[in-house]
C-alpha cells in the first residue's frame, strides 16, 4: 500500500516547490512542440505505475515526434503525496497535464480548481463504452462532469500466511464469521507463536488514508454504521458503532495481537507487511488489499513464486456475523487533466494512449488490480495472472465507498488521529470518539452533522 507521514513545513515545502518549479511548465516548448508532464506516486514496492508511464513516453514520443511527455515520479507515501501533488497544483509553472489521482481526492481537487472536466473528449472516445459504469461514477465531481478516467478498483479482505495459522491449529480454509472468531484466531497465534505478529489492522496518521480505508472503514461499516448518511447529506457523529470500531482497534493493541505501535506508526510498514512479514511467516493475518500480489508477482519488487500456496484469503466478517456476513471497502486512482494545462487536447490523447485496452490490462495485472474495462476483465490472461482475482471480485457485492464528499479527506484525517489515540493507549475508545464528533463539527458545521 502507498501510505505516509504528513510532509514537513517550511524549508522542504519551498525547496519542493522551486524544484518542481525547475522541472519545466507544461506548455510549449521553445521550438513551439508540446510537452506533456505526467506527475504520479512512485514509493516502496508501488512502482507499477512509473513502469507504465516510462513505456507510455517512449510509445508516444516515438508515434508523436513533436510531443515530449515529462515525467514527475512523486516518491512519496500517500499523504506525502497527495501534499506534494496540491503543491504542484498551486503554481502554473508546476502543475502538471496528468495526474494520477486518487477517487476520494477527485471532489476536493475540483473544489480547489485543479482538474478539467473530461466530457466532450470522452463523448468521442469509442473506448469509454468499455469502462463499467460504477467505475465511471467513482471520477465525478459534484456537478456531475467527469474529472478522472479510472485505471483499476480495488477491494479488501483478510490475507493469512497458511504456515503461521496451521502451527496455531487453524486450516487452510480458516473464514471467520465474526470479530470475536477473528480475534479467537489472532491470540491462538499469539499462543503458539509468541514470536509472530498475529493480526495486522493499520492504524494512526502515518498510513494515511489506509488507516482510514483498510483499518477503520472495514471495521466501522462491519457494525452496520455509517461515516455519513447519504439520505440527510449529513456526517454522523455520537456513534455507538464508531466506539466499537476504536474498541476493536484498542482490543488489538492491548492485548499484543498486533504490531507494537513503533512498527505500526512507520510510514513504511505496508511495504514492511507485503515484502517482509507475510513471506517470511513473521505475521499471521493482514487486513489488507486485493493489490498484494502485486508486489509477489515475478514482475513485483519482491517476489515470493511460493506466495499461491502460502497465502490464504478470507472475507472480513461483520461485527457479529449479521448479514450481509462480510465486509469490503473500495477505492481505486485514475487518471486526470489537470485545469491549467496549455495542451489539454494532446493531454487527453495521452490520457488515451495510457489506458487503452493493452496499457490497462498490463496495468490490471502488474498491479492486481481489479479490471474497470470489460473488455480486460474478459482476457484470459487476466485471470490467469492472479488467482485470487475471483475472491476480490466477489467481494464487490458486500463492499462500500468512501463519501463523495469534498470534506472527506478532513474527517478522515480526524479518524486517523482517533485511531492512533488509542492504538498508543492515550485515549479511551469513548474519548477518542467524542474528539472526532467535535473536529467533524467544526470541519463540516453542526448543521451538517446527525446524531447516529
Amino acid at each position: 500500500m502507498r501510505l505516509a507521514r504528513p510532509l514537513a513545513a517550511g524549508t522542504a515545502v519551498t525547496a519542493l516547490v522551486l524544484a518542481l518549479g525547475a522541472c519545466g511548465s507544461g506548455a510549449d516548448g521553445g521550438d513551439g512542440d508540446a510537452t506533456i508532464k505526467i506527475a504520479y506516486q512512485k514509493f516502496g514496492n508501488f512502482t507499477q505505475a512509473d513502469e507504465l508511464f516510462k513505456d507510455v513516453k517512449a510509445e508516444y514520443e516515438k508515434a508523436n515526434p513533436d510531443v515530449t511527455i515529462e515525467l514527475v515520479p512523486i516518491e512519496a507515501s500517500q499523504n506525502d503525496y497527495f501534499t506534494k501533488l496540491a503543491l504542484m497544483n498551486r503554481a502554473p509553472a508546476t502543475a502538471p497535464d496528468l495526474m494520477y489521482e486518487d477517487t476520494f481526492m477527485i471532489k476536493s481537487d475540483v473544489e480547489a480548481g485543479y482538474l478539467l472536466p473530461m466530457d466532450d473528449y470522452l463523448a468521442d472516445w469509442e473506448d469509454w463504452g468499455q469502462f463499467v459504469d460504477q467505475a465511471k461514477q467513482a471520477g465525478l465531481g459534484d456537478d456531475g462532469k467527469t474529472y478522472g478516467v479510472p485505471m483499476g478498483t480495488d477491494t479488501r479482505g483478510l490475507w493469512f500466511n497458511k504456515d503461521v495459522l496451521a502451527k496455531a491449529g487453524l486450516p487452510d480454509d480458516w473464514a471467520p464469521k465474526s470479530w470475536d472468531e477473528l480475534l479467537e484466531a489472532a491470540r491462538a497465534i499469539k499462543k503458539a507463536e509468541p514470536d509472530v505478529i498475529p493480526l495486522n489492522v493499520y492504524s494512526g496518521k502515518p498510513m494515511g488514508e489506509g488507516s482510514t480505508m483498510q483499518g477503520f472503514e472495514m471495521l466501522l461499516y462491519g457494525t452496520g454504521g455509517t461515516l455519513y448518511d447519504t439520505d440527510s447529506k449529513k456526517w454522523v457523529v455520537g456513534s455507538q458503532e464508531f466506539v466499537d470500531s476504536l474498541d476493536f482497534i484498542k482490543t488489538i493493541y492491548t492485548e499484543g495481537l498486533a504490531p507494537t505501535p513503533q512498527q505500526a506508526l512507520d510510514p513504511n510498514v505496508g511495504n514492511t507487511v507485503s515484502a517482509e512479514w507475510l513471506p517470511k511467516g513473521k505475521l499471521g493475518i493482514s487486513l489488507d488489499g486485493s493489490w498484494m500480489p502485486g508486489t509477489w508477482l515475478e514482475e513485483g519488487t519482491a517476489p515470493w513464486p511460493e506466495w499461491t500456496d502460502v497465502m490464504g484469503t478470507a472475507a472480513m466478517p461483520t461485527q457479529e456475523g449479521q448479514a450481509p456476513g462480510a465486509v469490503s471497502m473500495s477505492g481505486g486512482w485514475t487518471m486526470a487533466i489537470g485545469a491549467g494545462s496549455k495542451n489539454p487536447d494532446v493531454a487527453f490523447d495521452v490520457l488515451t494512449h495510457s489506458l487503452d485496452k493493452e496499457n490497462s490490462l498490463r496495468f490490471a495485472i502488474d498491479n492486481s488490480q481489479i479490471a474497470v474495462r470489460t473488455d480486460v476483465a474478459e482476457e484470459p490472461s487476466y485471470s490467469e495472472a492472479n488467482p485470487t482475482v475471483p475472491f476480490f471480485s466477489d467481494l464487490v457485492g458486500v463492499t462500500n465507498f468512501r463519501p463523495a464528499t469534498s470534506d472527506y479527506a478532513q474527517v478522515s484525517n480526524a479518524i486517523q488521529v482517533a485511531m492512533e489515540s488509542v492504538m498508543t493507549g492515550q485515549q479511551s475508545p469513548e474519548e477518542a470518539a467524542a474528539v472526532y464528533d467535535k473536529a467533524v463539527v467544526a470541519q463540516v458545521g453542526e448543521e451538517n452533522t446527525t446524531n447516529g
